[in-house]
């Protein structure tokens, strides 16, 4: 299927149609030409530190009429995520989050048992990408992962996104992906990462709007996380390179695009070359 017939867009944010407080130059023009056709777009991030209403009034800012069904983010997934494999709400289970306090107030409105208090109880870590990082975080995760290891109670562990890093208008500042991997090197335990690449979040937007994999278009600048989440969902990929990805990371990652663009505004331009 052609570009001109893809209904469904699954766009990242964060590199792909803003930097900031700075939308990129096509971005209104791309999202309404989409709408006009009878299309949908939807937004799909694995920045764990916003929710879903804080995104809304951030694309309003940036002159973007947006609902909250318009967004899936790593919290929707990971949510979805915990209650299949454990029950709804975990099954009560005693989950340690570290992460910002809009990421611990999703959870727990969907029903989780949080704490933010290193407990001989907890059961489950859950780490996101938290802007409101301590010491003392990192501490209890490691000590919480290192006892578990050495009592043979090896507590299940979970990251909603490998991201490395998060860019900003100065460059790039440390994601969820850099946050796990210092803790991996104290205490040789990664999480289990449930955000972008896994097909999830991906697979709940095109079942959330009604298309299939064939009609379906994932849009970012980074192939681990966005591209990759496209190949495992079997949904063709663009690759922006207004953001963190380059491509060099292609053979770097062996992650391959089905379309590279430079931006939003190129992409726009090749679909209406195509439809006329």
């Amino acid at each position: 299927m052609s570009l001109k017939d893809k209904k469904l867009f699954l766009l990242d944010m964060d590199g792909t149609i803003y930097l900031d407080d700075c939308l990129f130059d096509g971005v209104q023009e791309f999202l309404e030409s989409i709408v006009k056709k009878g299309g949908k777009y939807i937004f799909m991030t694995n920045n764990s530190s916003k929710s879903t209403d804080a995104y809304v009034e951030k694309l309003a800012k940036l002159g973007i009429r947006a609902s909250e069904k318009d967004f899936m983010t790593s919290v929707s997934a990971t949510i979805h995520f915990l209650n299949k494999a454990y029950g709804k709400g975990a099954g009560g289970r005693l989950i340690y989050l570290m992460g910002t306090g809009s990421f611990e107030k999703q959870m727990r409105e969907a029903g989780f048992n949080i704490t933010t208090d290193g407990s001989p109880h907890v059961e489950i870590i859950l780490c996101g990408f938290d802007r409101e990082l301590t010491y003392k975080k990192l501490e209890d995760v490691c000590k919480m992962l290192t006892e578990g290891l050495k009592s043979g109670r090896k507590l299940d562990y979970y990251a909603t996104n490998p991201d490395w890093v998060c860019p900003t208008d100065f460059g790039y500042v440390p994601d969820c992906g850099s946050m796990c991997k210092m803790i991996e090197t104290a205490t040789g335990r990664a999480p289990y990462f449930i955000g972008k690449p896994q097909p999830d979040m991906a697979q709940l937007s095109m079942n959330m709007a009604g298309f299939s994999p064939e009609e379906t278009l994932i849009i970012g600048d980074r192939l681990y996380t966005d591209i990759a989440c496209g190949l495992n969902a079997g949904v063709d990929t663009c690759f922006v390179l207004s953001g963190e990805g380059t491509l060099e990371d292609i053979d770097r990652y062996n992650v391959r695009p089905t379309y590279i663009f430079d931006n939003i505004k190129e992409l726009h331009r090749r679909i209406e070359n195509e439809t006329r």
